[in-house]
C-alpha cells in the first residue's frame, strides 16, 4: 500500500485545485477548504451551514474519529468558500451537499467521501502524485512546518495527542533523518 504524503509545493497545490475545478467545482472547494481548516474528510463533509458561526468565523464540532471537541477558525480563504457556496446554493443544508440525481427524492446528504476520494486520486494520478482525502491535512501541517511554525503548535492545530505523532504524520521524521547525513559530516 502506498503512503499518502503531503503535497509539498504551492504550485502543486494550485495545480490540483485547478484540475479539480475542471472536474467539478465542489471538489476544488473541498480541497481548498480542507487545506484551510485541516479537518478530516468526514468532519469536513459533515459541516452544515447552520453550525457555522460566521460572525465569530468559527466552527465547533466533535471529531468523528477521536470524539474530541474542538473549534476551528474559518480563515479568509475558507470564509470565501462558505459565502460563495451559500450564495450559489441558498437552500442547501450542507456546505458540500450532494445534488446527485441518484439520491431518493427528499434525501439530503453531503457529497460522499468515496466520490471525493475518487476525484482526488484521478487528479493525483494525472500528476504522478499519491494524494487522497487525507492529503489536505498533511499538506496543511507540512506547509506550517516549512514556514517555521513550531511542531507543538501544528500538533494542536491537527488535534494530535503528541508532537511526535505530528512529525511522523507530515513526514518530517524521515526527511530530517535523511538530511542529517549531509548536514553533519565528521
Amino acid at each position: 500500500m502506498n503512503t499518502v504524503e503531503a503535497v509539498k509545493t504551492s504550485g502543486e497545490i494550485a495545480t490540483i485545485e485547478t484540475l479539480l475545478r475542471k472536474k467539478n467545482p465542489i471538489y476544488a472547494d473541498i480541497w481548498k477548504m480542507g487545506l484551510n481548516v485541516g479537518l478530516r474528510i468526514q468532519d469536513l463533509l459533515s459541516i452544515q451551514f447552520d453550525q457555522l458561526d460566521l460572525e465569530r468565523r468559527s466552527y465547533s464540532l466533535r471529531e468523528g474519529k477521536t470524539g474530541k471537541s474542538r473549534t476551528v477558525t474559518i480563515n479568509t480563504k475558507a470564509m470565501e468558500i462558505v459565502q460563495r457556496r451559500r450564495k450559489e446554493n441558498p437552500t442547501d443544508r450542507y456546505l458540500f451537499q450532494s445534488h446527485s440525481p441518484k439520491l431518493r427524492r427528499g434525501v439530503v446528504q453531503p457529497i460522499s467521501r468515496v466520490s471525493v476520494s475518487r476525484a482526488f486520486k484521478e487528479v493525483g494520478d494525472s500528476l504522478g502524485l499519491n494524494i487522497n482525502t487525507h492529503s489536505m491535512r498533511k499538506s496543511r501541517g507540512y506547509a506550517m512546518h516549512k514556514d517555521g511554525v513550531p511542531i507543538e503548535r501544528i500538533s494542536k492545530v491537527l488535534n494530535h495527542s503528541h508532537p511526535a505523532v505530528t512529525m511522523r504524520y507530515i513526514g518530517i521524521e524521515a526527511e530530517d533523518v535523511a538530511r542529517s547525513y549531509d548536514e553533519f559530516e565528521l
